[in-house]
Order: structure tokens, then C-alpha cells, then sequence
């Protein structure tokens, strides 16, 4: 396959972007990475994603394809008979759990974490924290249900709730730097907690985790946007 055929528009930051490239790691796929400044948008990523105009896009054969999820399924839908593991479950049913808890973790977790850096003070952090706390909880029984006793959500190899639970870990790692408070402990979530460890050393993921010196770097800029933003929508 020609590196032209399939590219990416993404962010080394983007935990998003990260699932895509854990998704074609996977299925060792080539591909070209286009790497996103966001600030301005450069023109190819307002006219492949004009709708959100945000990253990761996959570009194949010239045809765009935005949100992480929907790309991750793409990608192991069109690349499904090359010798490489599947991501999504092949029982509809567990297919459809592994949907269920991706979408209660992208409703749940990476907001949650992000208005822990937006925030202030302790006192307004509490209630993201909870949430987390419960999300951790939830998942943690998930976990045990999805991997009937295998060593990933997916089984035996990295799968669909995997890439969507573990892109998070590194932003993770920096809330926990930031602010002195952990939430994946192994008094609460031993499973999960050795789960982060295997995810991280597999070699469908290992060195895609941004660094977390550069990420804790970038928080601060982040957190003053961030901060920035949520006062103007106060004023609506």
C-alpha cells in the first residue's frame, strides 16, 4: 500500500488522534501523518472535517473520515482480512457493550479531566473528581465482564474499549501531576490498574503515549484557553 492512500490529520497531544494511530498500528497499516497547529486550522483540516473542523481525520483514497470512534471502526471494517487482529469484538453483543462503555467514556472522562485543569479552586475540582471516581468504578466491573479473565478489554490483544479508555492515560498522568490526587489506584481498581500498566508496554501502543514532561508543558496554555473560554459561555 502506498503511503498516499490513507493519511491522517492529527495532534501528538490529541489523545483522540491517538486511537487512530494505535487502530493502524494494529493492522500495520502505512500512512501519512499530517501533523495539526490548530492555531490557525490549516485549510486541510476545514475541508476534510468542516463540520467540527477538529482532528483526527482519516483521509482514504481521498475520502475524509472524522471522530475517533467511527475511524478506529473504519479502519478494522476495511482492513479486516489482512492477517491482523480484529479491534471490535466479533459477537454482536459484546460489539455492542464495547460501543456502550466508549461512548460512557468519552461522555464521562476526558471532560471531567478537562474541567479539573479549567477550574480554579479544590472546592470546584471536587465534583469532576467524583465523576471520575464513578467512572473508574463502573469501568473497573466492566472490565472484568468484557475481558472474561484475559489480559485486555479486547481478550488477548488490544481491542476497540482499550483504544478508548487507554488514550486517555497520559492526560491522566498530568492531572495527577498538576494537582497531587490520583483516581486509578489499586485499592479502588486493582484490575484497571494493571490493565494501564499491559496497555502501555503493548506494542501496539508503546511510544504513542505523548510524553508526559511535554503534555504537563502544554497544560498550562491549555488551561488559560481553556479557563478563557468558559468565561465567555458564562456570559450566555
Amino acid at each position: 500500500m502506498g503511503e498516499s492512500e490513507v493519511k491522517v490529520i492529527g495532534k501528538w497531544s490529541s489523545p483522540y488522534a491517538m486511537r487512530v494511530k494505535i487502530a493502524l498500528r494494529i493492522k500495520s497499516i502505512e500512512h501519512e501523518h499530517f501533523e495539526e497547529t490548530l492555531n490557525p486550522k490549516s485549510d486541510l483540516l476545514l475541508k476534510s472535517n468542516p463540520v467540527y473542523a477538529r482532528v483526527p481525520v482519516l483521509i482514504h483514497h481521498g475520502k475524509p473520515i472524522s471522530e475517533s470512534l467511527f475511524i478506529v471502526e473504519y479502519i478494522d471494517e476495511t482492513w479486516s482480512n489482512n492477517n491482523s487482529p480484529s479491534i471490535l469484538p466479533s459477537d454482536p453483543y459484546d460489539r455492542a457493550i464495547a460501543r456502550f462503555w466508549a461512548t460512557y467514556i468519552d461522555e464521562k472522562w476526558f471532560p471531567s479531566m478537562k474541567s479539573i485543569i479549567t477550574v480554579e479552586t479544590e472546592e470546584e475540582r471536587e465534583p469532576y473528581y467524583k465523576v471520575m471516581e464513578e467512572v473508574v468504578e463502573r469501568v473497573e466491573e466492566a472490565f472484568g465482564k468484557c475481558s472474561k479473565g484475559k489480559p485486555f478489554f479486547g481478550g488477548d490483544s488490544v481491542g476497540f474499549l482499550d483504544i478508548a479508555f487507554g488514550s486517555f492515560l497520559g492526560w491522566l498522568h498530568v492531572t495527577e501531576s498538576l494537582y497531587g490526587r490520583k483516581v486509578l489506584v489499586e485499592a479502588k481498581a486493582p484490575s484497571l490498574v494493571k490493565w494501564a500498566e499491559r496497555f502501555a508496554d503493548d506494542p501496539a501502543v508503546k511510544g504513542l503515549i505523548p510524553d508526559h514532561d511535554k503534555l504537563l508543558e502544554i497544560s498550562k496554555p491549555l488551561q488559560i484557553k481553556w479557563r478563557a473560554l468558559a468565561a465567555v459561555g458564562k456570559k450566555y
